[in-house]
């Protein structure tokens, strides 16, 4: 397959005329701009996915560890567009998405999660619904398999939009959420990333830690954006949060306008990288508004937000798809694992730059 760098993905619009909704798709280019002549009674989707963006090193990386990435990638783009394919909501295929990378320990959220400095693993996710406005977030959860269905149940139940630690699992239980053993979570490629990051420490300070770690061992986030043939847009984000946190450290995740954010008016994004810049960025909220306010295209805004990151000294990347099924896919890393479907329901994964 051919690695593409472009920020803008192929548009992946699946559209069902007024005569049949049930699963012909119209469209007779990728042109992004043809979404937006698109007729009105045409219904369409899009569904794009991330997980994580940091310096991925092709010549380090093995024939077999990328295939385990681009099934793990497919598997989650299988789940959300299935969704999508019979009618689903956005909000449904978002969380089924992220849950399946959840479940997946090459990635950083629920069972890949990384390990704080005090050995254990403490879980971040949200979710929003762009229809609405409402959201659901959850920080610090530990014993919590999949985070991005509790940030849900917070949206949804308990009249709230951020709950964390303690007493977010407090209300996991009431709701008939099961809790696993810290023991669920511990992956030996995670353990050996802390343990590398504290000799670092030790040898050389925190400026030795770029000579020994990668940006894969220290942090990643996975995440889903979409848009349902209703016309609805919901975005999803978890994460385990960065190798050697402190602990009760949250970042961006969780953060509705920070790496979360979702508004039918405008845009679905979900971010991944360097946390504490894309919270003092307000990297998602910022997007939607230079849409919103600025009337920007997608590509643009996305771009300019990311710059924005890159300022302040971050690093890291974006998923966003708007309410004409646009979609961006920038990052200033070397990689990020990233797809999105195609018009012919082609499951397109790409890795590197």
């Amino acid at each position: 397959m051919c690695w593409r760098s472009k920020s803008l993905a192929v548009v992946a619009l699946l559209a069902a005329t007024a005569f049949n909704q049930t699963q012909s798709q119209e469209g007779s280019t990728k042109n992004p701009a043809t979404s937006e002549t698109m007729q009105t009674n045409q219904k369409k989707f899009g569904l794009v996915i991330h997980g994580g963006a940091g310096t991925i090193d092709r010549s380090r990386m093995t024939p077999e560890a990328e295939r385990e990435y681009r099934a793990g990638l497919e598997r989650a783009l299988a789940a959300g567009y299935e969704i999508l394919k019979r009618g689903g909501s956005s909000l449904d295929a978002t969380e089924a998405a992220v849950r399946l990378l959840e479940d997946d320990p090459h990635f950083n959220a629920g069972k890949g999660a990384v390990f704080t400095s005090a050995g254990t693993n403490e879980l971040d996710a949200a979710i929003m619904d762009g229809n609405t406005l409402k959201a659901g977030t959850v920080a610090s959860l530990k014993h919590i398999r999949n985070p991005v269905s509790l940030a849900r149940l917070v949206m949804e139940r308990s009249g709230h939009v951020m709950m964390d630690g303690e007493g977010a699992e407090v209300f996991a239980k009431e709701n008939g959420v099961q809790l696993v053993d810290q023991k669920y979570f511990f992956t030996q490629e995670r353990w050996n990333a802390l343990q590398k990051i504290k000799e670092a420490e030790k040898s050389g300070g925190a400026g030795a830690k770029k000579f020994v770690i990668t940006d894969q061992d220290r942090h990643g986030t996975v995440g889903a954006v979409a848009l349902d043939r209703q016309g609805n847009l919901a975005a999803a984000t978890s994460t385990g949060g960065t190798t050697n946190k402190r602990a009760g450290r949250i970042g961006d995740s969780p953060i509705i306008g920070g790496g979360t954010y979702a508004n039918n008016a405008t845009c679905a994004v979900s971010a991944t990288g360097d946390g504490e810049y894309f919270i003092r960025a307000t990297v998602a909220h910022d997007l939607s508004a230079l849409i919103e306010y600025r009337g920007m295209k997608l590509e643009e805004a996305a771009q300019t937000v990311l710059d924005k990151v890159a300022k302040l000294g971050g690093s890291g990347g974006l998923i966003a798809i708007d309410a004409k099924g646009n979609m961006a896919l920038p990052f200033n890393t070397s990689g990020m694992y990233r797809g999105h479907v195609d018009l012919d329901g082609k499951f397109v994964v790409e890795i590197y730059k």
